[in-house]
């Protein structure tokens, strides 16, 4: 079957207003406002919430009093939700220098240089790279597909806007009544800790003579349950991208949860037990949380050293289409320099390749500059800023792929961080420069990467969602610039303040990324670094490519994120399966079978949007009102624990795969 013809919202012939100073303005603002609540979110709890909806629903609230149009509103949101790509480089990396001891407080310029020049590298780096992915067609992007639905829906004015805006009202309310900081009435996740074969054994013996050397004793395994999360945005992700696309990140989940957790249990979990009874630990003898700390210690790394050979080989992968978007690069800056280059079409149109490949040499030699500051090494300097360019376009490449997968909401740009501080790291000892100058170094490599990624991530989906919408690229590419110099400008701010109210690396504000930023610079530029888990992960995804599996890097991605999330993006995958099996069943009409999978599109984005737009309100809010860690908005004592606890979580779960599935279907029925 030939695949259908792409045609954009707005033709390409179209004269319609779009980069307006009115709309860049207002993105500007929104892009820093967006960025600080979702400082407070990932600091919290290590994630951050994509803002391409909120900033799409934002747009079109502000714009449309104004008449301002579709392609107008597209500026307003690609300017606004680089904000938070951003604030997401920068709050996985920047505390690491507090944590690290490197600084006591963050310093304002070297944060404010680091945050801008990683930003507009990753902006330069998509438009070599924008083609290559846009136009892959086996790129589903998920969220851009989602983004542009909510766009269209609010345009039209039809049944579909109250369908999106509808789910968006559900998600933001279920975010509300789960959020600690609003009124936390139900858990998201119910989990059990289940203690199998207390007092087994392992014995050792010689296997060249079979011979008992010795016999352990008293081990105690076991197995942690835990359901998936009450998630109407992870579900929303599964029922866009699939069963198979989500079964397999869900697939790293049960590697990492149901045998690598269970094992490191039975042979590590009493001398877990002891270590934390030594420290008077409150929950030495909690075995959800044993499991999670041999998680987040242990396979986690792994995960790491398995994302490091996954991104070489995605890359690999995506050879044919990257180096085919490089060749057109080269030779559109050749016909440009011989005057032969044909007018492209507006929906094709990037900045000048001649002048993005001077700007790229241009911010080079200031990055150079600023870790010489750091390491106060001219060979050092040139190696970090030779060893940031390099990984910063292949992972830009990376991140996009990854975004064109499974959603921005779920791009892992910590793991590739991780992956190209490591790599810093090692080059920073071979050339000798160790000490904080050396972890200095090594953090501000991972900085300007860290926000390159998440940016490059980000505008790979907006620009998807533009080529949807009918956007032109050359535009967009100028107004995310301009969004990324608002945000790094005043994202500093936000940081300090949070700092100084709860101090980052308390209880409070954890900031786990972080943490393990500076464990990992420390260790290696102090020659304490576990290699072994990381050589395990490689391991792993080497055997994974041996036997062509089906995306090793998502696998990874699976292992590294929690396994409530890759579990709802499963359960979300399953009604999508579901629901096309009762299609298949019913011999419903082509026009049928299209009201379906619309409906189920706007549904899921709206159920998306809503959890984002309520997750950054509650942010705001707690920062706003200067709350500290054990209040919430309503003043609440939530000591006891939530009214409905966990079961109240499945009861939402039930509540929106039933929407998922009566919803689309039935609006089968009225389609003739």
């Amino acid at each position: 079957m030939a695949d259908k013809e792409f045609k954009p919202y707005v033709p390409a012939k179209t004269d319609m207003k779009e980069l307006t100073l009115r709309a860049v303005f207002f993105g500007a603002i929104f892009s820093v406002i967006l960025g600080a609540a979702n400082a407070y979110i990932g600091l919290k709890v290590g994630l951050t919430v994509a803002a391409t909806f909120p900033a799409a629903v934002m747009a079109m609230a502000i714009l449309k009093p104004m008449k301002g149009s579709v392609l107008e509103e597209n500026i307003f949101r690609t300017t606004a939700a680089v904000g938070e790509a951003l604030v997401a480089g920068a709050i996985f990396t920047l505390p690491a220098f507090i944590l690290s001891g490197v600084w006591t407080e963050f310093k304002y310029v070297e944060s404010t240089v680091l945050m801008l020049l990683g930003g507009i590298l990753g902006v330069l780096f998509v438009i070599f790279l924008r083609r290559a992915l846009i136009e892959d067609k086996s790129l589903g992007f998920p969220e851009s597909v989602a983004c542009a639905e909510i766009v269209k829906a609010g345009q039209s004015g039809k049944s579909g806007a109250g369908i999106v805006f509808g789910a968006i009202g559900i998600s933001a309310l279920i975010e509300f009544l789960k959020n600690s900081k609003a009124f936390q009435i139900l858990d998201e996740t119910v989990d059990k800790f289940y203690r199998l074969f207390e007092g087994s054994k392992i014995n050792f013996a010689d296997p060249n003579t079979g011979k008992e050397l010795v016999s352990t004793g008293g081990l105690s395994g076991g197995i942690m349950l835990r359901s998936p999360a009450a998630s109407p945005a992870m579900m929303g992700v599964g029922y866009i991208i699939g069963i198979r696309l989500s079964a397999v990140v869900f697939a790293g989940g049960v590697f990492a949860w149901l045998f690598l957790v269970p094992l490191l249990n039975y042979v590590f979990g009493n001398q877990v037990i002891e270590l934390l009874q030594s420290i008077s630990h409150a929950k030495a003898l909690d075995g959800s949380f044993q499991s999670v700390l041999l998680w987040n210690s242990i396979v986690r790394p792994m995960a790491v050293g398995a994302m490091l050979i996954g991104a070489i080989y995605t890359l690999y992968s995506m050879r044919k289409s990257l180096l085919t978007g490089i060749a057109r690069v080269v030779q559109d800056i050749r016909s440009a320099k011989a005057g032969t280059k044909e007018k492209a079409s507006r929906l094709d149109e990037d900045l000048p390749y001649n002048l993005v490949v001077m700007g790229i040499i241009a911010l080079v030699i200031p990055i150079a500059v600023v870790y010489y500051t750091f390491c106060k090494s001219v060979i050092g300097a040139i190696v970090a800023a030779l060893v940031m360019t390099i990984a910063g376009f292949l992972f830009a490449a990376v991140a996009g792929f990854l975004v064109g997968t499974i959603g921005s909401s779920n791009n892992p740009i910590s793991g590739l961080t991780l992956t190209t501080l490591i790599l810093a790291a090692l080059m920073m000892v071979i050339l000798g420069v160790t000490g904080q100058a050396g972890i200095a170094a090594v953090l501000g490599v991972a900085t300007v990467v860290c926000c390159s990624s998440g940016v490059a991530g980000d505008i790979t989906q907006d620009l998807k969602v533009g080529h949807i919408l009918g956007g032109t690229p050359k535009k967009m590419e100028i107004a995310v610039i301009i969004g990324v110099i608002a945000a790094a400008l005043f994202m500093v701010f936000p940081l300090q303040a949070l700092h100084n109210q709860s101090g980052i690396g308390s209880e409070a504000l954890p900031a786990p990324q972080a943490g393990l930023m500076s464990m990992l610079s420390q260790g290696i530029v102090g020659g304490e670094m576990a290699w072994p888990l990381l050589i395990a992960g490689i391991g792993f995804t080497i055997g994974l490519i041996l036997i062509k599996s089906p995306s090793p890097m998502l696998i990874a991605v699976g292992m590294y994120l929690p396994l409530q999330a890759t579990f709802a993006i499963f359960v979300g995958g399953v009604i999508k399966w579901w629901i096309d099996r009762i299609k298949a069943k019913k011999k419903l009409s082509q026009k049928q079978s299209e009201a379906v999978e619309n409906k189920g599109i706007l549904l899921a984005s709206g159920f998306i949007a809503g959890e984002a737009i309520m997750g950054i309100l509650i942010a705001f809010a707690v920062i706003a009102m200067n709350l500290d860690k054990s209040e919430n908005l309503f003043g609440l004592d939530l000591s006891g624990g939530t009214l409905l606890g966990g079961w109240g979580g499945l009861i939402i779960f039930a509540l929106i795969a039933f929407l998922l599935i009566k919803l689309p279907l039935g609006d089968a029925k009225k389609t003739k």
